[in-house]
């Protein structure tokens, strides 16, 4: 057995412009393009008409320019002046950037973590890492597709390793660099699981962490990560 915001938005004077207790349809514009952008249903260099966008998400204009906006800000769509707004592409430069301060932020992380972590954060990571075994081996068994259940056990996993950090800011860059990630990982994820072999290197990953070596956790957390934005540029080459 393996071992394994909080943003504060302005008042929306009209009701109708309310979407659930405290939360716009800004708010639920921007989560539900997200997650599609994330996903790959909104495919990279898609033109994002508001028309269309309406259709989909069953949101007026306003609330769905405004989201834009924001996932602009994430990078994740592109504002094209008078053309609108499209679906940024997926760009090996910027996921090996990504990868680099992502790899230093978690690294950072890690060590405070392993340091400060008790009971309930090994308890926490040896649950993760259950759950993460088995994602890992049903992701094998189905040719490699990635699906929202793994990518859950995966973002659970690696957050139970830092969960005993107490630096507020570190986790908050981490989890944001982490969605920036993600959907560089979907497809790195679904075309090179056959040749590695994540069960390992998750395994590996959360018994360095319960055996307290900061160091080992932290150079199998680069190499891991390393290896996924390798697999993009290959990805891209073929």
């Amino acid at each position: 057995m393996v071992l394994l915001y909080t943003a504060q938005f302005p008042q929306v004077q009209n009701p109708r412009d309310t979407f659930g207790e405290g939360q716009t349809l800004a708010d639920e514009a921007y989560r539900a393009i997200k997650a599609d952008i994330v996903r790959g249903v909104r495919t990279p260099g898609e033109r994002l008409r508001i028309e269309k966008l309406r259709t989909i998400y069953n949101i007026g204009p306003t609330p769905l320019r405004e989201a834009l906006q924001r996932l602009s800000a994430d990078r994740l769509v592109v504002v094209e002046g008078n053309r609108g707004f499209t679906v940024a592409a997926l760009d090996s430069e910027e996921f090996n950037d990504l990868n680099t301060a992502r790899i230093a932020v978690e690294k950072a992380a890690l060590r405070l973590s392993v340091q400060a972590g008790g009971i309930e954060w090994e308890s926490g990571v040896v649950a993760a890492a259950y759950v993460m075994e088995r994602e890992d081996k049903k992701l094998s068994e189905h040719g490699g597709l990635v699906t929202d259940s793994w990518e859950q056990a995966n973002a659970a996993f690696h957050a139970s390793l830092v969960a005993a950090c107490k630096s507020k800011w570190l986790l908050w860059t981490r989890s944001h660099l982490h969605d920036l990630c993600e959907r560089y990982r979907r497809a790195a994820v679904t075309r090179g699981v056959g040749d590695r072999a994540l069960y390992v290197e998750h395994s590996e990953l959360a018994m360095s962490a319960l055996a307290r070596d900061a160091d080992l956790v932290c150079e199998l957390t680069e190499r891991h990560y390393s290896r996924t934005a390798h697999l993009f540029e290959q990805m891209l080459r073929q």
